[in-house]
């Protein structure tokens, strides 16, 4: 592995695998703090690049890509989970990558994610490895129905899963999800579902920004509330959940924990990210340093500032191709901050930009004063279930 030497000065290169939207806001981070960037994409014109210092177009199996790749850059991170392992592992013989290919494993898997959360303590949905229909109908009779069967890889926006409601639903959803194996999760009624970004710099030295509450539409993330209208005690558990999970996987880097809230107040864990995160995009203007700082800060081995805001903020998507046609009357909107990701094609429930709207601190408005807010990009309805 070639000696880079920690904290990178100004004008070293960060490499990122892949290149959506998360590489680009993680570009323009580094660029502020005097990086250039290199992306790994099989995309020639992907939204990371256009940002860039640099980018190799091929794919994240591709040896000849790879090698090329590693020589242009200093230290490596990647901006979501469905790259190859082996690939990261090929490049991480060459330079250091941030965080480390052992959890992008266990991030990839559901099983390994859930074993991994449990083994240290962490709280979660009962679940059980379904390899068979006859493991799926022994699994719903020791989690209960209604559950939740999903596949262990590849999933994501509401991707690889199906609700089992009642035993007719076995069949057809243990037919339809692929590859196997699946994974069955039991039905947690929750009342609210949160996440938590933490940063740990290889120092060991750990930031974690306050809950925020995600709601979602059609299984993509519509609105971020931050921060989540939750008990303080409450709030203070999955903070501490949050730290918990990232020193138990030795990050170096960003990691996003998602949980579910339930009526009594317990907080059981969703699934992990080892990446900037979508529910985090609200940092970039409601904090003195973003999700997307922290992350690059922890790769490049610089300090860490202080996980905290100085404003409330809702965040919403921008789904194509509806929404992200309202951008003119987006840009001609006061008191919303618009952020465009640069896709050339609005193809539908493709997350195309996002907008924020900034409350004093502490000062987050009820449902109606959201919506208000928010105006022609509020949810249906009244405002009142938000």
């Amino acid at each position: 592995m070639s000696g880079t030497v920690f904290p990178l000065p100004p004008d070293a290169t960060i490499g990122i695998v892949g290149g959506g939207q998360l590489g680009r806001m993680s570009a323009l981070a580094a660029a502020r703090l005097g990086y250039r960037c290199h992306i790994l994409s099989p995309e020639a014109d992907c939204p990371a690049a256009r940002v860039s210092a640099g980018h190799t177009c091929g794919d994240y199996e591709d040896r000849a890509a790879l090698e090329e790749f590693a020589s242009k850059v200093d230290v490596i991170t990647f901006e979501f989970e469905n790259v190859s392992a082996a690939g990261l592992e090929l490049l991480a013989a060459r330079k250091p990558v941030r965080p480390g290919v052992a959890i992008l494993r266990i991030s990839q898997d559901r099983v390994a994610e859930k074993a991994f959360l449990n083994g240290i303590g962490i709280p979660t949905a009962p679940w059980r490895l379904v390899e068979s229909l006859a493991e799926l109908q022994e699994a719903s009779d020791a989690v209960g129905l209604p559950a939740i069967l999903k596949t262990t890889r590849l999933g994501y926006d509401g991707k690889g899963q199906a609700m089992l409601r009642n035993a007719g639903d076995l069949g057809p959803g243990f037919k339809r999800l692929v590859p196997k194996p699946l994974v069955l999760e039991g039905f947690v009624d929750f009342s609210c579902e949160i996440s938590v970004l933490v940063a740990r710099g290889a120092d060991g030295s750990i930031a974690c920004f306050d809950p925020v509450e995600n709601r979602h539409r059609d299984h993509i993330l519509d609105l971020t509330l931050a921060p989540a209208r939750i008990p303080t005690p409450t709030a203070a558990t999955a903070k501490r959940i949050a730290h918990d999970v990232a020193e138990g996987l030795g990050l170096v880097g960003l990691l996003a924990v998602e949980m579910f809230v339930t009526a009594d107040n317990r907080v059981l864990v969703n699934e992990i990210a080892p990446r900037p995160h979508n529910s985090g995009h609200w940092t970039i203007d409601a904090c003195p340093a973003s999700q997307f700082e922290l992350h690059i800060r922890a790769v490049a081995g610089l300090p860490l500032p202080a996980a905290q805001r100085h404003s409330d903020a809702v965040m919403k998507n921008l789904v194509g191709p509806d929404e992200i046609g309202m951008w003119p009357k987006i840009l001609a909107t006061p008191g919303l901050i618009p952020h465009h990701y640069g896709k050339t094609e609005a193809r539908h429930g493709r997350k195309l930009g996002h907008v924020t709207r900034l409350f004093p601190r502490d000062a987050l408005p009820g449902p109606f004063g959201i919506a208000a807010a928010l105006g022609s990009l509020a949810p249906p309805g009244d405002g009142s279930t938000l």
